[in-house]
């Protein structure tokens, strides 16, 4: 301890110290790198943290304030706590959303081809093969391997990413982002920030009711997802895309060419012949499909019988369909049917967490082993490099 620095003032670095560390559950940094400790004094030892919250009525604002009082707390001498709660000013937090960009100006895609993040679009050539239960899961899968992942629901007409992560209420209506600005934060499940078009209806709309737009809407509407939702560094970020090859998957190959592509099938070949189509699409536009997942496919019994309710063979037959002779496009898994998957879906808690143990949950985390252990290719792509 230096000479002129007294226990009291001892106890109050350290009570900076430990409320600083407190980490914003939306944000994901400590308070101390977001500018949201005012003040902090130390009487004896009663400890008096101000702090600022980033906008008013911020959800996280209880869980922050609970978090700073036990951290404060927890300073050896301190055995009373006081939280003054106030709100950023507006220079405040236009400061605070150009540090999150990271010098990058507003509106513009953090998810460029210079990117660290590996953008992984989930697609399917028709609906009902099960593609948005097996992008939750396998994002899931990712995080608990300590990846940073997001997830975004493209699926306009048939999102459903919220209720498969259990970000419903009772209603069945997920929560609204919060804003900072022009800045949205995704609500986090599982350690998984996801954002779904769900988070943006009117709150006196039926959760049931359709989302009717065209092209120019959709594409506007991606292109926000993309710029404008704060997800942070990402290790990989996840986009459930809707089935077939209409506007969004189109949007998607425009804005995001150098993105991977992951297709979902099921062993019927009236499911595999359509998830060609939306490969080879993908393709087009440059993106690379890196793999093959065939959902639904043949469980065993507990007599030890095989049931394979809707064939075999498709998610082979796609795989081979999509390799040439200088790329081969691999089946990464097939999944079995599951009752512990569906109801896992239902219930919003992913199998890969409820019963990893499951046939389809352990075919699904070797479906994020494999990703997570190959790294982002180049090969074949453009760089942002220029000759000097």
């Amino acid at each position: 301890m230096a000479a002129s620095e007294g226990p009291t003032d001892a106890r109050r670095d350290a009570v900076r110290r430990a409320v600083g560390a407190v980490i914003d559950p939306e944000l994901r940094r400590p308070l101390t790198e977001l500018d949201m400790i005012r003040d902090v004094q130390v009487t004896a030892d009663r400890a008096a943290v101000e702090i600022a919250l980033t906008i008013v009525g911020c959800p996280a604002a209880n869980r922050i304030e609970r978090d700073v009082r036990a951290a404060a707390a927890g300073v050896a001498g301190i055995s009373a706590v006081d939280v003054i709660v106030g709100v950023m000013t507006a220079a405040e937090r236009q400061a605070l959303t150009e540090r999150l960009r990271g010098g990058r100006a507003a509106r513009t895609m953090p998810f460029g081809p210079d990117s660290l993040t590996r953008v992984i679009a989930v697609t399917s050539g028709k609906g009902g093969v099960g593609k948005s239960s097996v992008t939750a899961n396998l994002a899931v899968a990712l995080a608990g391997r300590g990846l940073a992942v997001g997830l975004i629901d493209a699926d306009v007409h048939g999102f459903s990413i919220p209720a498969l992560l259990g970000l419903v209420d009772a209603e069945g209506r997920p929560p609204a982002p919060t804003r900072i600005d022009d800045l949205m934060l995704p609500p986090v499940a599982y350690e998984v920030k996801a954002i779904s078009i769900g988070m943006f209806l009117p709150r006196d709309q039926p959760v049931s009711a359709a989302v009717a737009w065209r092209g120019p809407m959709l594409h506007r509407t991606v292109q926000q997802f993309l710029t404008d939702v704060y997800f942070g560094d990402l290790d990989v970020l996840l986009i459930d895309m809707p089935p077939g090859t209409g506007d969004v998957a189109i949007s998607v190959g425009q804005l995001l060419p150098h993105a991977d592509v992951l297709v979902v099938t099921t062993p019927q070949s009236a499911a595999s012949d359509i998830a060609v189509r939306s490969g080879l699409v993908a393709a087009q536009t440059g993106q690379r499909v890196i793999g093959v997942v065939e959902n639904m496919a043949a469980m065993t019994l507990p007599d030890g019988s095989t049931l394979d309710l809707f064939g075999s063979g498709g998610g082979a037959a796609v795989a081979a369909a999509l390799s040439s002779e200088s790329t081969e496009v691999p089946l990464l898994a097939s999944v079995p049917l599951s009752v512990g998957l569906r109801a896992g879906g239902d219930a919003g808690i992913p199998i890969v967490v409820s019963d990893p143990d499951d046939p389809a949950a352990r075919a699904l985390s070797a479906v994020a082993a494999a990703i997570a252990g190959t790294p982002r290719g180049l090969a074949g792509r453009s760089l942002p490099l220029a000759p000097r």
